[in-house]
């Protein structure tokens, strides 16, 4: 369902020259499945993400979305994916039904689907009560709920959450890693953006850890603690990270 090969980003930079936000990147999620991408600020996993929602192209590599290509079929992908994270806007002047709605109406949704889809969406999330009110008038909770109600109006067989709980208060993060996992049970492939290691250990079917461009290592949690004998996945992090730095310390000596 997502599948990246030896995907690449560069940058240039006035100062240093061209910068690599991702350096071969290569993994791939399936349907019913949620995958990790975990990592600090920095590592490349937005990068990565805007990637495959077909809001950057890669320099070298290639990344498919539901068998479709994300440079070259980029209007397919996105008929493919709903985007999630902490900096999705919502209008003040719209309603959360109006917000919806307009959304529903780009990916070509006809009247009647759109609202008996509308109808399920606002029972499932919780969100009747905020029906009609106003963007500017909501707590950032409520607007999360909108956030995830127009990525999957049009039902996605993809889902993208880019660090989705930033910023949330710990009832509506929990809401949200809820409607993750029931996403889930729906068959959705789900890609997970975090750099919170509780989030991973209790969503993510497998994770790959990400680090200044590059995959550390990639695999489920029991095999990650297998391979590097470490059960706790934070300190386990922290000696990937440190490994990778002192590799990269040698070799600029």
């Amino acid at each position: 369902m997502i599948e990246a090969r030896a995907l690449t980003k560069a940058y240039s930079d006035l100062v240093r020259g061209d910068v690599l936000a991702l350096c071969g990147v290569s993994f791939s999620a399936s349907p019913g499945q949620v995958y990790g991408l975990l990592g600090p600020n920095g590592a490349g996993k937005t990068t990565a993400l805007r990637i495959l929602s077909t809001v950057l192209q890669p320099t070298s590599g290639t990344a498919i979305v539901g068998g479709f290509d994300c440079v070259t079929q980029p209007e397919l992908v996105r008929h493919q994916i709903g985007f999630i994270s902490a900096n999705t806007a919502v209008y003040d002047r719209m309603t959360a039904w109006e917000m919806v709605e307009y959304f529903g109406r780009l990916y070509g949704l006809e009247d009647d689907e759109l609202r008996e889809r509308m109808e399920q969406l606002f029972e499932r999330l919780q969100m009747q009560e905020i029906r009609d009110l106003l963007g500017a008038k909501m707590s950032t909770g409520m607007k999360q709920k909108v956030s995830i109600a127009r990525a999957i109006v049009h039902d996605p067989p993809v889902l993208i959450f880019d660090e989705a709980t930033t910023g949330l208060d710990v009832l509506v993060a929990r809401a949200l890693l809820d409607a993750v996992a029931e996403l889930r049970e729906q068959g959705k492939c789900i890609l997970f953006s975090t750099h919170i290691m509780r989030e991973a250990e209790r969503l993510c079917d497998r994770v790959a850890i990400m680090h200044r461009g590059y995959i550390l290592a990639e695999g489920t949690l029991d095999e990650l603690r297998d391979r590097h004998e470490e059960r706790d996945l934070e300190e386990l992090f922290f000696q990937l990270i440190r490994r990778q730095q002192m590799e990269a310390d040698l070799i600029s000596n």
